[in-house]
C-alpha cells in the first residue's frame, strides 16, 4: 500500500479555535510553542477534544484491499471517495489467464501470506476475469470481485476522528492489514503534528 498526504491544516487554526472559547488571542505566539501546547493541553489532556476537529487531514490511500476498505468505512466522521470498480474493473478485460500468484495477479491482489487463501484469491481473480470477458456488464461482473481485490481512494478526517481510529487500528487486534494502514497513514502525518496523536499508537 501508498498513502500520501495530500493537504492538512495549519495547527493555529486550531489554537484560535481553542482561544476563541476564552477569547485569549492576546496570549497566542502564532503557532509557536505556547500555541502548540495549548492545543496538547485542551485537546488531550483536558478531552476538550472537540476543538481538534477544526483540524483536517487529506491522503491518497492505494494498494488496499476491498476488505480493508470495509473496515475504513467503519469510521464513520471521514469523507471517502473511492475508485469506482463498476467503471475500471475494465482493467481486467485485457490480462491473460492468472494461473500463478505471480508480479501480475500482486497489481490486482493483496497477498495474505496464507497460501490456501492467496490461492483462491487468484482463482476468484481468475473467475472474475472469465466473466468480464464473456460480455457480462461490469454492474453484474463486480459481484465476483474477491476481498482481496485492490482499490484506492481519497480519505479526508479530522484529528479528533484520526485519534480515535489510530487508537483502535494500531491495537494488536484489528486486521493486521488494517494495522499497517494505520501505522503508514501516523508516519505520512506532518512531524509537527505527531505529538497529537503520541498517545494513540500502540508500540
Amino acid at each position: 500500500m501508498k498513502i500520501t498526504l495530500l493537504q492538512n491544516t495549519a495547527l493555529d487554526i486550531t489554537a484560535t479555535a481553542i482561544r476563541t472559547c476564552w477569547q485569549s488571542f492576546d496570549n497566542s505566539d502564532h503557532g509557536g510553542r505556547k500555541d502548540l501546547s495549548l492545543i496538547d493541553r485542551v485537546g488531550n489532556k483536558f478531552k476538550h477534544s472537540s476543538t481538534l476537529e477544526h483540524l483536517f487531514y487529506t491522503f491518497y490511500i492505494s494498494g488496499i484491499s476491498r476488505a480493508c476498505l470495509q473496515e475504513l468505512a467503519r469510521h464513520r466522521i471521514a469523507s471517502l471517495s473511492v475508485k469506482s470498480s463498476r467503471y475500471t474493473i475494465k482493467e481486467l478485460k485485457e490480462e491473460k489467464p492468472f494461473v500463478v500468484f505471480d508480479d501480475r495477479a500482486g497489481k490486482y491482489l493483496v497477498a495474505t501470506g496464507d497460501d490456501m487463501v492467496d490461492d483462491m484469491s487468484l482463482k476468484a481473480l481468475e473467475n472474475l476475469r472469465v466473466v468480464l470477458d464473456s460480455g457480462i456488464s461490469n454492474d453484474r461482473a463486480k459481484y465476483c470481485m474477491p476481498e482481496s481485490y485492490k482499490t484506492e481512494l481519497t480519505w479526508s478526517i479530522n484529528a479528533r476522528s484520526l485519534q480515535n481510529f489510530l487508537s483502535l487500528r494500531t491495537d494488536k487486534a484489528a486486521l493486521w492489514e488494517m494495522r499497517e494502514l494505520a501505522y503508514s497513514i501516523h508516519d505520512a502525518l506532518p512531524d509537527s503534528h505527531k505529538y497529537l496523536f503520541k498517545d494513540m499508537i500502540d508500540g
